[in-house]
Parts: C-alpha cells; sequence; structure tokens
C-alpha cells in the first residue's frame, strides 16, 4: 500500500514544482543562438513572479504565444510518456504555445532600430556581445527597422540570433503590434540543464547594468 501512496506524492510534488516554482522548457529553435542551441532544455523560475516581480531588460523569458506568433508552426504530436511527464513537469511539455527570448525593453522604454543598428533602448546605444556572430544588431528589412514606445505592462523581445528569430520587430502588424503582456509570461529562464555538457547559468549581460538605459517607468 505504501509504493501507490508515494507514487502519488511524488507526482503531487512534482506538479507542485511545475505549477508554481520550476518548469523544464525545451528550446525549439536557432533564435536564441548562441545562449541557447536547438535542443537545449533550460530550466524556468516560475516562483519569483508570484511575488510581485516583473521581467527585466536583459532576462531570458518563456511567455505565451502573444497573439498567434506560432500560427505556421508545426504543432507536436507527444507521445503518452512525454504527455505525462510534461505534464507534472519532468519534461518539457511539448503542447504548449511558448516562446523564449530576450527582454529588451519594458513599460515606458523607446527601443528603436535604424540600418544595421546599433539597437537603441531610450536614446543609448546598447553593446551586445551576446548577438550572434555575424549578425548585425538591427536587421535591415523593413520589419527591422522600427522606432516604438513600449506601452506599461508589456514588454518588447527580441532573440540574440537577430537574422533568424521571428520576435517583436515581425508581429507589429498584428494585435498587440509586437508586444508582450506581461501577465503572458510564465518565468525567467535562469538556467541550461540539458545537455549535461552545456549546464550554465542565464545571467542578465552587464549590457543591461546600471541606469544606463533610463530608469524604469
Amino acid at each position: 500500500m505504501e509504493l501507490p501512496l508515494l507514487v502519488v506524492i511524488a507526482l503531487l510534488l512534482a506538479l507542485f514544482v511545475k505549477t508554481f516554482l520550476v518548469q523544464a522548457f525545451s528550446i525549439p529553435s536557432e533564435s536564441m543562438q548562441n545562449a541557447l542551441q536547438k535542443g537545449d532544455r533550460v530550466l524556468v523560475d516560475k516562483l519569483t513572479p508570484w511575488f510581485g516581480s516583473e521581467p527585466e531588460r536583459g532576462e531570458v523569458v518563456v511567455f505565451h504565444d502573444p497573439g498567434d506568433w506560432l500560427r505556421n508552426e508545426p504543432t507536436p504530436q507527444p507521445g503518452a510518456v512525454q504527455k505525462a511527464l510534461g505534464f507534472v513537469g519532468l519534461m518539457p511539455s511539448a503542447e504548449e504555445k511558448d516562446l523564449i527570448k530576450r527582454v529588451v525593453g519594458v513599460g515606458g522604454d523607446t527601443v528603436e532600430c535604424e540600418g544595421a543598428g546599433p539597437l537603441k533602448v531610450n536614446g543609448k546605444a546598447l553593446d551586445e556581445p551576446y548577438v550572434f556572430p555575424g549578425n548585425t544588431a538591427c536587421s535591415t528589412d523593413p520589419e527591422g527597422q522600427f522606432k516604438v514606445t513600449v506601452p506599461t505592462g508589456h514588454l518588447w523581445v527580441m532573440g540574440d540570433h537577430r537574422q533568424a528569430s521571428g520576435d517583436s520587430r515581425y508581429h507589429q502588424h498584428q494585435p498587440g503590434a509586437g508586444m508582450v503582456p506581461v501577465d503572458d509570461v510564465v518565468g525567467r529562464a535562469v538556467v541550461v540543464a540539458w545537455p549535461v555538457g552545456r549546464l550554465d547559468g542565464l545571467p542578465v549581460p552587464a549590457t543591461f547594468d546600471g541606469a544606463g538605459t533610463g530608469a524604469r517607468r
């Protein structure tokens, strides 16, 4: 009688951890290279937002699809085992339509790109060493040229692989104008947990230290 009870308790604990503390997510594309590679598993901090903390510039966040951004992406067909393990958070869920990007603008910020860059936040040109080698900070296609002011309670997000990321820039003409509501954020990705050889933290780059990009409003 003890074994089934222990199994149930373990599953309930895993479900609690997934819901309120930490959840694993799988990286589906190359849009966050080189910080994240396709197939990496990251652990996402879901606890901090419960205390009223909101995403900050430079953080890598997982968020629910805010406006049908993934409408052209194939829907995965997970097996029964993956469904079960994903439900309790022991594996990334293959059914959740979530994205992962870096926050570059928070409510009140003015974010802009002109030509090949640099990216500017509140008029300050950013030094972005995390941008994928060979990429320019801004894309020279029409969608890659912009100047936006982020509404309160929203985020402007971009991938580190700037020329391979369908981020806020490419959804400006859809509902929400490319902005991600803070309420849609699942949590901050804090560590690459798998594969073991890539075990590493995901700190906020020094680019965003201090008040150089202006006070949050």
